[in-house]
């Protein structure tokens, strides 16, 4: 995985992935195999890579009495934060993360958007080279979650920080991912860009047709095709690449003297693959 790039792990519950972030930022052992990070062994070397790395969970849960730059100072202070450093580290993460106001509630008294706010402030203490963050935009109001996309975004692009995500959003994972896994049972079933996905296991384009003759028999048969069904006056075809199809499934229908009087494309979402891959 190449340096600023972004992984997102997808799957349904139980699959593995918060326990596969877990193993590589070593919280967890493995039962088996091997796994580095930043070309250390997460088994026989932790305390290589612990410093240079950093995770935020969606579920986060920081003692209840602490506010925010209280639970800051803590966990900067095992990252090897202290004294002048710590302070200006403090009030930078509290501004970006727009918990000025609330630096005098208490981690119990706060919404559910400042807690995360707050645990994305702890995964940055240290300015890790490497971040994992376990579903965290789970459970957000919309603004709050699109603040923490951009975040998360800008970490990548300003400074070149390598990240790991799980999410239960297919479009999270389409707007921030470079690659994408989705993870079933502890295995990978598939793996790569979204459209790479979405063609691999065969979830094509859908171009719907509004014909004179809705029941054209050959249109099955055409190269690219790989289903077509119809559904009232509409005859939808699923083929691998609109773009290619289109005009030789247009150029089909003129020369059976088949009449188009409306036409539209629709490319699959990630969600279908998701749906498909956790059958």
């Amino acid at each position: 995985m190449p340096k600023g790039a972004i992984f997102g792990l997808l799957g349904p519950n139980g699959a593995g992935k918060t326990t596969l972030l877990s193993i590589l930022a070593t919280l967890l052992l493995p039962d088996g195999g091997s796994a580095s990070v930043l070309g250390h062994d997460v088994v026989t070397e932790p305390f290589a890579i612990r410093r240079r790395l950093n995770m935020a969970s969606g579920n986060a849960s920081f003692v209840w009495s602490l506010r925010p730059a209280e639970v800051l100072a803590f966990y900067g202070r095992l990252y090897g934060l202290s004294g002048a450093r710590l302070r200006e580290r403090i009030d930078d993460l509290i501004e970006r993360s727009e918990l000025g106001p609330h630096r005098k509630t208490e981690y119990n008294a706060l919404s559910t958007g400042l807690k995360q706010r707050l645990a994305f402030a702890k995964a940055l203490l240290n300015e890790p080279e490497v971040l994992f963050l376990d579903e965290p935009t789970l459970g957000l109001d919309p603004d709050v979650s699109i603040r923490i996309r951009a975040q998360i975004a800008e970490l990548r692009r300003v400074h070149g920080t390598t990240i790991i995500l799980t999410t239960h959003y297919m479009r999270e994972a389409e707007e921030l991912c470079d690659t994408i896994a989705f993870i079933k049972g502890g295995q990978i079933l598939a793996q790569g860009s979204a459209d790479t996905l979405k063609r691999q296991i065969r979830i094509g384009d859908v171009i719907a047709l509004r014909l004179d003759a809705p029941a054209v028999d050959g249109l099955a048969t055409l190269p690219g095709v790989l289903g077509v069904s119809v559904r009232g006056e509409r005859v939808e075809c699923a083929v691998d690449a609109a773009d290619k199809r289109l005009p030789e499934i247009l150029r089909w229908l003129v020369e059976q003297g088949v009449a188009v009087r409306d036409c539209e494309v629709a490319e699959p979402e990630l969600e279908d693959v998701f749906v498909e891959l956790a059958r």
